[in-house]
């Protein structure tokens, strides 16, 4: 869409205040409900973070449709859907939330995907804005990172088992992401799947957090098998499908095997770190010329700026948070957000 089209439009601050109106209301009709079913502690996470939610949307719908600036040939990627785009990756890309879902959800709303080339290079960019969440493990997790490097050169029998297993767990989901994201990317990227498999996780989550799931293993982190190691590498594979989350079903595989919540926690974070700098070193290979030579270096670097600073923030937070209250507020963002999103659907903002 070219500007001259963009013209012709009705008014998108009208549009943008209706849009806002109706969210609103929705939110705090769902606040009221929710509190009448939760306790008061889930209800007031799932408000902030459904405020959270209906902010970024309401912000987004202002924007105009082709934040893309210049021609088909000559994409440019705005300065505020950079750092939008490198907020998105970097609070969801560890949580258990699906940072692929939210950012596939980001460009709908954004209206970035304004053709194939622009769909492709937006893969490519949200790939290599990973390199910010890369780089928050490593801040946040410096110790573990150097006892996996003791462990490399044979100084830390700890650091070498926990360093194979994550390998480990990598390989089976290399080779079977290999095999079929191309078929899911075709069939199942798009805003109906992804908020399918928010509400299925939102739910899984709340009927586990309150089946004592998480509460049943005790296992450290150092003790961890290659063969706990190759299941929770089969499990994360399922995170293909975007909306399910790669974090969420490590931890899930992780408790499963035997870990606590904790080391499961911890676990995800390095087994993403090594799965993250694999797609990334990727993309920037086979991606990486036209993507610079289209956005050029510096909204790439705004991004993955904003995603390291907001990763480090989320990584933190969501420890914190876990060792204190629990999963079950994952839950409740997951339903609220795929809910919203089926009712945009509902309302032609978004296709299925």
């Amino acid at each position: 869409m070219d500007a001259d089209v963009g013209r012709d439009e009705p008014d998108a601050s009208a549009t943008w205040v209706e849009r806002c109106g109706i969210m609103t209301a929705m939110s705090l009709s769902a606040r009221r409900r929710f509190r009448r079913v939760s306790t008061p502690m889930a209800s007031s996470a799932l408000a902030r973070w459904s405020a959270l939610a209906l902010l970024l949307l309401g912000i987004s719908t202002a924007i105009p449709a082709n934040a893309f600036v210049g021609t088909d040939s000559n994409l440019e990627l705005s300065l505020f859907s950079a750092i939008v785009l490198g907020l998105v990756e970097g609070l969801t890309e560890y949580l258990p939330v699906s940072s692929t879902g939210h950012l596939l959800m980001t460009n709908e709303i954004l209206g970035l995907n304004v053709n194939a080339e622009a769909e492709r290079l937006l893969d490519t960019y949200a790939i290599g804005i990973q390199a910010g969440a890369i780089l928050a493990v490593l801040v946040v997790y410096k110790d573990r990172i150097l006892q996996l490097l003791d462990g490399l050169l044979g100084r830390s029998e700890d650091g070498r088992r926990i360093l194979l297993a994550v390998m480990a767990s990598f390989v089976p989901t290399a080779v079977i992401a290999k095999l079929i994201f191309d078929p899911v990317r075709e069939y199942i990227f798009s805003p109906g799947y992804i908020a399918l498999a928010w509400l299925v996780g939102g739910i899984g989550i709340l009927v586990l957090s309150r089946s004592a799931f998480f509460d049943r293993a005790k296992g450290e982190l150092a003790s961890i098998s290659v063969k706990q190691a190759v299941i929770i590498g089969l499990m994360q594979a399922i995170a293909v499908w975007p909306g399910v989350s790669r974090s969420l079903v490590t931890i899930i595989a992780g408790v499963l095997v035997g870990l606590s919540l904790r080391a499961a926690v911890e676990y995800s974070f390095l087994l993403g770190l090594l799965t993250l700098t694999a797609a990334t070193a990727f993309a920037a290979l086979s991606d990486g010329g036209p993507l610079i030579e289209e956005f050029g270096l510096f909204t790439p670097a705004v991004g993955l700026v904003v995603a390291f600073v907001s990763a480090v923030a989320a990584v933190r937070w969501m420890v914190a948070w876990l060792n204190e209250r629990g999963f079950e507020v994952f839950g409740w963002y997951r339903i609220a957000t795929g809910l919203l999103t089926f009712v945009a659907i509902g309302l032609g903002w978004l296709n299925f």
